[in-house]
């Protein structure tokens, strides 16, 4: 028999005959011999009913007293839906998440879970009940009782957390689409069902603007081991598995403000190659990276900063054994991206830097959390680290620095984020997958399998025999795009320690999430001083608070002007299976220069690229790479309205 833990979004209850249905399925599963959690959303639309009506009353409502409003939709839901089951003839209660034990941070509209008290919630489980659990809310730890709601996607991180308390076989998330999708349908009609996906690769596409998984729900899992499921409510197919590896016994105490950061990586075996002032035109990565293919080299980080003037930089990182090659195919191509007119120009300048490394911290928990990259940066600085190159993800940092100052980095990061292990990491493995490790948990851009924790096969347990790192398996698992961001660009920033630092510590301050960084490459002496611009971006609602924020302290720490553009797109492919494949750059950087696209900006990680276009041409940019990697399906998705 399992324990299985399911969750319900609103649609999939939003009305008196699909809680019925949902309850017929419960009752199912309960049949099958297993023991049943449920967990719902408000029914429909009712939440945004209630912001409305709050809204009616005051333009800026308590966020105590919306906690109080909001966690009301919930309630209807579970009383409902126990009634359905007891009508069935199924035992059943309702609980709110105050009832169950969802204890959480004193933080309204947007706390994280600390812990779940167990012991009511098994009790009612081994007297053979369906426990029906209000999604999206708790109750603080502090005394008073205060009602508390967990944010956007809160159900999805209750029920994963829920899972991860009891020691759950599974979770299943039940949903308007068939399960995680290789796109947006409403963008791409013939977007096919992944049939099962990485938690890595889930948390970069969830945090990329795909919607049916919150990146907080799948944090917790890959932290806990949960195998998760998404599936439609409207059908039995069998969804998308999200499979992660096998949890080191982490504590469920402070489930979701535990350490962020459980491993600090590097790799000594590196060099860089950058292309300096070539043209800000379409086709030009398309071209470089397509060369760089056909010579079959191996590229790690890839970063374009931003334009200055009609040109950009294009930098990129390959593996010491391989840089001749590398430094060939860019020497090679940099005389065809120069102006014919003038070939003798300072256009498209090749340049090379030996005696690099990357030193990388990763781990699931640094989502939504600003201060994390900015305490890196702050530990570099102190132990006198410069950063010349930065790349970011959802699991992790990475900063490219002197390789002498490799080892001081790493032991620097492993007492800042108090991060145990070995002396020693693995040096000179080269490449995307070969990072040394210092510590902590499963690796980045490596996949392992998560089988079923099931005794034997049964209909509900995952399939074992899908993998995603099987040989058929395909570079790209998915595309998306994020038309919520805005781009910040400082100009002439003293190219010191410490100015990172100071620049994302502000930011974190101020509760501003970074996402992309774009350090640029070219570097200007200003009276004396060295200077590089950065560019990075945020959400776009935080966009002019940042700028004028910046613009202030800018006299006060010695930097230029603060640009902020707010009409740009996001569109990026996220897949575990790109690790050393040096084409799928190049088709990416294609398929945008045969629709003339222009890339603003380039950055990745070793599960993903993105580039930053133009706002208006995003959805073009999507559905581009989308058909290049062959991802459309036979059968167009529909979703229910």
């Amino acid at each position: 028999m399992a324990l299985i833990v399911q969750k319900y979004g609103g649609t999939s209850v939003g009305s008196v005959e699909r809680i019925q249905a949902v309850a017929g399925r419960v009752y199912k599963t309960v049949q099958a011999g297993n023991s049943l959690v449920v967990v719902v959303s408000a029914m429909g639309k009712t939440t945004d009913g209630l912001v409305k009506l709050a809204n009616e009353i005051s333009p800026n409502p308590n966020r105590r007293e919306m906690d109080m409003l909001l966690s009301t939709g919930e309630q209807v839901t579970i009383a409902l839906l126990s009634m359905a089951l007891q009508e069935l003839g199924q035992p059943a209660i309702s609980m709110t998440g105050a009832q169950v034990g969802i204890v959480t941070e004193a933080e309204h509209s947007r706390a994280r879970i600390l812990h779940i008290e167990t012991t009511r919630l098994t009790r009612h489980i081994n007297a053979g009940k369906v426990v029906v659990v209000a999604g999206f809310q708790g109750t603080s730890n502090a005394g008073e009782m205060e009602i508390t709601t967990l944010g956007r996607g809160g159900s999805d991180t209750s029920a994963v957390a829920i899972a991860a308390a009891l020691g759950a076989s599974f979770c299943e998330i039940y949903t308007d689409v068939p399960g995680i999708l290789t796109t947006d349908p409403r963008l791409v009609a013939e977007a096919q069902l992944i049939d099962a996906i990485t938690c890595n690769e889930m948390l970069e596409l969830a945090s990329l603007g795909a919607k049916v998984l919150h990146p907080r729900a799948v944090e917790i899992a890959r932290n806990y081991g949960v195998p998760l499921v998404v599936r439609s409510s409207w059908t039995d197919a069998p969804g998308t598995w999200v499979t992660s590896a096998q949890p080191q016994g982490r504590s469920l105490i402070n489930l979701e403000i535990a350490r962020p950061v459980d491993a600090v990586e590097f790799d000594t075996n590196q060099a860089k190659v950058a292309l300096l002032r070539v043209p800000d035109k379409p086709g030009v990565a398309a071209r470089l990276f397509g060369e760089i293919s056909r010579q079959k080299v191996d590229v790690d980080l890839i970063i374009q900063s931003i334009h200055e003037g009609n040109s950009n930089d294009i930098a990129f990182t390959v593996t010491t054994p391989i840089l001749k090659r590398a430094e060939a195919v860019a020497a090679a191509i940099a005389p065809a991206l120069r102006n014919p007119s003038n070939p003798k120009s300072d256009e498209a300048e090749v340049m090379l830097e030996h005696n690099i490394a990357k030193v990388s911290i990763a781990g699931a928990g640094m989502i939504g959390r600003p201060g994390v990259a900015a305490k890196m940066f702050a530990t570099l600085a102190e132990a006198g680290v410069n950063i010349q190159m930065i790349s970011t993800s959802e699991v992790k940092v990475s900063c490219v620095v002197n390789a002498a100052e490799c080892d001081r980095a790493v032991l620097a990061l492993r007492t800042a984020f108090e991060i145990e292990g070995g002396e020693e990491g693995t040096r000179g493995q080269g490449g995307q997958g070969g990072q040394g490790r210092q510590g902590g948990q499963g690796g980045q851009g490596r996949i392992i399998e998560q089988t079923s924790p099931l005794s034997s096969p049964s209909p509900l347990s995952p399939l074992s025999s899908l993998s995603p790192l099987s040989p058929s398996s395909p570079p790209v698992r998915g595309v998306a795009l994020d038309l919520n961001q805005a781009r910040l660009a400082i100009r002439q920033l003293p190219d010191r320690p410490g100015m990172a630092a100071k620049l994302f510590g502000l930011l974190a301050q101020h509760n501003i999430s970074v996402d992309m960084i774009i350090q640029s490459q070219r570097c200007r002496v200003i009276d004396g001083v060295p200077r590089r611009d950065i560019a990075f971006t945020v959400s776009r609602i935080d966009g002019e608070s940042a700028k004028e924020m910046l613009t202030q302290v800018a006299a006060e720490l010695g930097w230029g002007e603060v640009v902020l553009d707010s009409a740009i797109a996001k569109v990026s492919i996220v897949g575990a299976g790109m690790v050393g494949q040096p084409g799928v750059a190049a088709k990416m950087f294609e398929a945008l220069a045969q629709h003339q696209i222009n890339i603003q900006m380039i950055a990745t990680s070793e599960i993903k690229i993105s580039c930053v276009v133009a706002q208006e041409e995003g959805v073009k940019a999507l559905q581009a790479i989308h058909a290049a990697f062959g991802l459309a399906g036979s059968e167009k998705v529909v979703v229910p309205a």
